[in-house]
């Protein structure tokens, strides 16, 4: 089951990743396939992009600067208007 946007308006996806070049490419490939995108740096503009944006979906990295990924989703799924927010968690972790 897939779902669209209401007419006019393109999803909105949160890319929380530190690596630039990973960033950059996500970034790119998400753009070409029609979505809006917001980026974040570091775990507290993500949550802070997260909370302010409202994005329709949340890339978010788990080892990230600062604030790590996962307390990002915690703080997410506690409070706020995007609790219900899809999230993917990204690691390079084995």
């Amino acid at each position: 089951m897939t779902t669209k946007a209401p007419e006019g308006r393109q999803e909105l996806v949160l890319v929380v990743e530190d690596d630039p070049t990973l960033r950059l490419g996500l970034t790119k490939t998400l753009r070409s396939a029609g979505f809006r995108v917001a980026v974040a740096k570091t775990g507290r503009e993500g949550l802070d992009a997260a909370l302010a944006e409202r994005p329709d979906l949340v890339l978010l990295d788990v080892m990230l600067p600062g604030l790590d990924g996962v307390s990002v989703c915690r703080a997410i799924r506690n409070g706020g208007p995007n609790v219900d927010t899809p999230i993917l968690m990204l690691t390079a972790r084995g």
